[in-house]
C-alpha cells in the first residue's frame, strides 16, 4: 500500500558529503513523521534523525552539526544532507515514515529498502 524508495548513497572520502532522498508513494492520506536510521555491520539499527509533521527535528549527538534532515511535504519526500562524513558513518541507511493509509485511515510504520553509505579513503 505504501512504498518508500531511497536514493543517494555511495562511496565518499572522509570529509565529503552525500545527500540521501526518500520518496513515499502509494495509498497515502497523510505522513505524520519521517526519519532516517542506520545499521553498520555487527551493530543494531540506530536512529539518526527525525522530522515531525510540524517540522521539528531531532538528531543523535554524533551527527549534530554535520547532518541536516529536511522534508518536502508536497512530494512526500525526506532528505538527509550529510556533510563532514567520517568512516564511522559507514552503514546502510534506512528511511522510515509514519503514514496514515488512505484506504483504511489507519496508521502504520513503513521502511525503505536501505541505501549503502561508505566513507573511506
Amino acid at each position: 500500500q505504501v512504498q518508500l524508495v531511497e536514493s543517494g548513497g555511495g562511496l565518499v572520502q572522509p570529509g565529503g558529503s552525500l545527500r540521501l532522498s526518500c520518496a513515499a508513494s502509494g495509498s497515502i492520506f497523510s505522513i505524520y513523521a519521517m526519519g532516517w536510521y542506520r545499521q553498520a555491520p555487527g551493530n543494531q539499527r540506530e536512529l539518526v534523525a527525525t522530522i515531525s509533521g510540524a517540522g521539528t527535528t531531532n538528531y543523535i549527538d554524533s551527527v549534530k552539526g554535520r547532518f541536516t534532515i529536511s522534508r518536502d511535504r508536497a512530494k512526500n519526500t525526506v532528505y538527509l544532507q550529510m556533510n563532514s562524513l567520517k568512516p564511522e558513518d559507514t552503514a546502510v541507511y534506512y528511511c522510515n515514515a509514519g503514514v496514515v493509509v488512505r484506504t483504511s485511515l489507519t496508521g502504520g510504520d513503513y521502511w525503505g529498502q536501505g541505501t549503502q553509505v561508505t566513507v573511506s579513503s
